[in-house]
């Protein structure tokens, strides 16, 4: 996996994820195929966006399975959308991007929960999140 560029700072960062998001979130409110989605970007798609993107979109019934029997009150469909997204996404990069920390990438997660979601969204995300490290990462590394 290409991890992110190691030039783009912690902001710049945070707006890849945020487009990676939304790319993420429009693909499942309209059904469509994130590849169709991809390839109907009219404004270039940063790398690491991509990469988070196609990454989460080609492990979603991996992450999926993780979440599920990790999340003991929520089934994942049962999840709002826009939630599901926040922890595909992060799921994804907590076992593909082990150049980063745990810690940013969960707090990334909550931040795009407080922003876009509802206060108690964030910490089921960050709950959740910390058990998805804990699995993936179990020796704490990043």
């Amino acid at each position: 996996m290409s991890s992110p560029d190691p030039l783009v700072a912690g902001s710049q960062r945070r707006q890849v994820r945020e487009r990676a998001l939304g790319l993420l979130y429009e693909a499942e409110a309209k059904g469509i195929d994130m590849a169709e989605l991809l390839a109907d970007q009219e404004l270039p798609l940063e790398p690491y966006a991509h990469t988070l993107v196609s990454g989460a979109a080609e492990h979603q019934d991996e992450i999926d399975a993780r979440l599920g029997e990790l999340s003991d009150r929520w089934p994942v469909a049962r999840m709002p959308a826009l939630d599901r997204a926040i922890l595909r996404l992060a799921s994804f990069e907590l076992s593909h991007s082990t150049d980063i920390s745990v810690a940013v990438i969960i707090n990334e997660a909550v931040e795009l929960a407080h922003e876009y979601s509802t206060p108690a969204s964030a910490g089921f995300i960050n709950g959740l999140l910390s058990q998805v490290a804990a699995v993936v990462r179990p020796s704490g590394q990043g």
